[in-house]
């Protein structure tokens, strides 16, 4: 095993450690969110305010499918940080295994089933008939390259499971620079329209899950399976649907509130949609640092438990708490001066309407990251730990906030009615994740006093 490239979080200042592990996440989330940021730019710049609401009103239903997918690659590899924790290798190289053999049959049966249905889904959602043509044809794109989805992200994620978030990161940039020159070529050159940005995006993913396999083979002996290591393993898989199943869920039943929210949006007209769009490109790129920060939460929490560390755990939950406030604080100072000047990347001929609403839009959803710092931190800690229903159950109070801005609040007061449905849905979340944070310290706590007291007699 190459251990400069893994990274043991059971030992060390709790601070130090959760920091130093996120920060390549959380550039990988910034390289990541710039490139989905250009890309909506490029299509706003090139292909009209039509081109650009189309490709916006697929937002919620591509985190309801993708975030699925990627939910559920991150509950994949909460195992393998728990065995890495726990130093049980021939363990984690079954779950490895497994993970794989899993990810190949959801990706191909999820991809088949969205990809029939995708229009309809479209109708449902009532995208508007003048742009529901740019929507479709981005959105079917990515349905198909799901397996791809599954590729990159079960790689990336087992890689971060055993410590090293740095190569991920790497792989990530490059993968961005590759993506905004193809959107360049494709769309710019080759005239490829909505098509052309949605292959960029696959493609890019492509070459990262390429170069996971590829390091994988040369630098971590410690995921190298072998013999009967391979074997289809009824336990395994088990563990793995426990873990994977909520996850993928709990971005889900999130994004359920979400579409809903988007029907909404999407009645008040293509500049509504619009602003909504340029709003949310902006909008994640302060918060995915926040994402990234909680991700690392499921590695530090899982490992911890591997290793039977329960203080460390509440250690690092507080330092992480911590770090979330102080940099929510910074970010919503930034944005006070910068929300416009970005917004006004998104278009070639300035809309006032929508420059307005979405810079409303970004001012009152970074004004409350400090109620996402405790749902990321705290739903990605519990589920690392091995509570992974509980983060459905957070992500139910989501889907039901959502849900009300959509039916509610959108139609009584507009657009602002979208601006409050993210605090509003991350207030919720919070009210139920804080008890059950408290409950799951005091389960495990009790846990490893019996297993001490069987240990020691």
């Amino acid at each position: 095993m190459s251990e400069k490239k893994t990274r043991n979080l059971t030992e060390g200042s709790p601070l130090k450690l959760i920091i130093a592990f996120s920060i390549p996440m959380i550039l990988g989330n910034l390289f990541q969110q710039l490139y989905n940021f250009v890309d909506t730019m490029i299509v706003g710049h090139f292909l009209g305010i039509d081109a650009l609401a189309g490709v916006g009103a697929t937002g919620c239903i591509n985190f309801l499918i993708i975030g699925f997918c990627m939910g559920m690659c991150s509950g994949f590899a909460i195992p393998v940080a728990q065995m890495f924790g726990a130093k049980d290798y021939k363990n984690l190289r079954k779950f490895f295994a497994n993970s794989l053999y899993l990810s190949v049959i959801f990706s191909v049966v999820i991809a088949t089933v969205v990809s029939i249905f995708c229009r309809q889904i479209l109708v449902l959602m009532r995208t508007p008939t003048d742009v529901i043509e740019y929507s479709y044809t981005y959105i079917l794109t990515l349905f198909i390259a799901i397996p791809i989805t599954f590729l990159y992200n079960i790689l990336a994620g087992v890689i971060r499971a055993i410590g090293d978030s740095k190569t991920p990161l790497i792989f990530l940039i490059i993968s961005t620079f590759i993506n905004l020159g193809l959107d360049i070529l494709f769309i710019a050159g080759f005239d490829m329209g909505v098509f052309g940005a949605a292959l960029a995006t696959v493609l890019s993913q492509l070459i990262s899950g390429i170069m996971c396999i590829v390091v994988i083979l040369k630098k971590f002996d410690v995921l190298h399976i072998s013999g009967n290591e391979w074997k289809f393993d009824n336990r395994c898989n088990r563990k793995l649907i426990a873990m994977g199943l909520p996850m993928g869920l709990q971005y889900s039943i999130t994004a359920i509130g979400s579409v809903i929210l988007q029907s909404s949006v999407n009645m008040l007209g293509p500049v509504a949609v619009a602003a909504m769009t340029a709003a949310s490109k902006v909008n994640m790129l302060f918060l995915c640092v926040l994402d990234a920060l909680g991700a690392s939460m499921a590695t530090y929490g899982g490992q911890n438990l591997g290793a039977g560390k329960i203080d460390r755990i509440k250690k690092g939950t507080k330092s992480a708490v911590f770090v979330g406030i102080t940099y929510s604080i910074v970010a919503f100072v930034v944005v006070i001066f910068v929300r416009r000047p970005l917004i006004n990347l998104f278009v070639d001929e300035p809309n006032p309407d929508m420059i307005n609403m979405a810079a409303l839009h970004v001012l009152v959803t970074t004004g409350c990251l400090t109620l996402l710092v405790f749902v990321n931190n705290l739903r990605f800690l519990i589920q690392g730990v091995g509570y992974s229903s509980f983060a459905i159950l957070a992500g139910v109070f989501e889907m039901i906030a959502r849900t009300v801005a959509g039916i509610v609040f959108i139609p009584a007061f507009g657009f602002l009615g979208a601006c409050v449905a993210s605090p509003f849905a991350w207030l919720l979340a919070d009210c139920f994740l804080v008890p059950a944070y408290i409950f799951v310290v005091k389960r495990l706590e009790k846990k490893f006093q019996k297993r001490n007291v069987v240990v020691e007699a």
